[in-house]
């Protein structure tokens, strides 16, 4: 049978397509921001035929490898992105700390760039309120336990591949009900939400296989986002267990375009994929905490123009107005 010459690029476009004509209106009852959406939906992409970071618009490479280093390492303080000028998720923590503001005095309101500011030059201001506990980096490295020992999910799921090659329980979650929207305590609630809630890996064949559940997909936003980020997961583990990459598959649940991404979305869909570049792994990198922003370089990426559109704070728990 003849393989499809059709660039893998054209998968996400398509589904774009699909969402702009067929998607379903909903509201965030947080924010009230409209979304077309539909629900559960598929893509892959051959590690081995080029690093599947989108052409059709710029896609923030420096953002994605700091975040990716800051989920590996297990951090949860905001502090590592903004150190290094990614900002990405400056909004939910200011979320947080704007709650709690006092707004009977309006000079002594803080707005989120002198939030992000005292969160750079203050340590003691970002050890309190730059941390977004239970965030994904605590969730693989540190999952939380009733005894104290916080459990190193995927330190054992890369041990469990390289003692049984045929593996099937190579998983990695962070979904934790403990700590998830009104299952949990008050005070215990995460107020952000987790969207790529867990990735399975196999090797088959010599090839590492990575595949991603995510339950809520931004597909303009976010998605782009994270096919780079899973993708080059994939590459820095596979190297790590010296095995070639293979696929990385991307299962959605609600795969969304906001209303105020559609100008944007219909932009993108007339333009043409590119070639897909190639990443280069240090050689250094043989185990998870070998891998640095600088272990990593980008080769012959040529995108489009970047699209801007504004993040729609949405998810978390939802607290209902007296």
């Amino acid at each position: 049978m003849k393989q499809s010459t059709k660039h893998p690029e054209y998968q996400y476009l398509d589904l774009l397509k699909e969402v702009l004509k067929d998607g379903v209106w909903n509201i965030d009852r947080g924010t009230g921001v409209r979304s077309l959406s539909l629900f559960g939906r598929q893509t892959r992409y051959d590690l081995s035929k080029g690093f599947p970071i989108l052409t059709t618009k710029k896609v923030y490479w420096k953002g994605v490898i700091h975040e990716l280093v800051w989920f590996m390492k297990g951090d949860t303080n905001i502090k590592y992105l903004v150190d290094n000028n990614v900002h990405i998720w400056d909004d939910y923590p200011y979320k947080i700390f704007a709650k709690k503001q006092d707004t009977s005095n309006k000079k002594q309101i803080i707005t989120k760039e002198e939030f992000i500011e005292k969160i750079a030059g203050d340590p003691k201001f970002a050890k309190k309120w730059g941390e977004l506990p239970r965030i994904y980096g605590e969730m693989w490295r540190s999952w939380p336990t009733r005894y104290g020992k916080g459990i190193d999910q995927l330190k054992w799921a890369v041990s469990e591949l390289r003692e049984d090659p045929y593996a099937r329980n190579a998983i990695v979650n962070s979904w934790n009900p403990e700590y998830l929207y009104n299952m949990a305590r008050l005070d215990d609630a995460s107020r952000f939400p987790i969207c790529h809630n867990m990735f399975q890996m196999s090797i088959k064949d010599g090839k590492l296989y990575l595949q991603l559940y995510q339950r809520s997909a931004d597909l303009f936003l976010g998605v782009p986002f994270n096919i780079a980020s899973y993708a080059l997961l994939t590459i820095v583990l596979a190297q790590i267990l010296k095995v070639k990459p293979g696929e990385f598959v991307h299962t959605f649940g609600d795969a969304h375009i906001y209303e105020n991404h559609i100008d944007q979305v219909k932009e993108q869909l007339k333009r043409k994929p590119k070639k897909f570049p190639e990443v280069k792994i240090d050689k250094t990198v043989k185990d998870i905490d070998d891998f640095k922003a600088d272990s990593v370089e980008l080769i012959g990426y040529d995108p489009h123009p970047g699209l801007k559109g504004e993040l729609t704070v949405a998810g978390g728990l939802f607290e209902k107005k007296p």
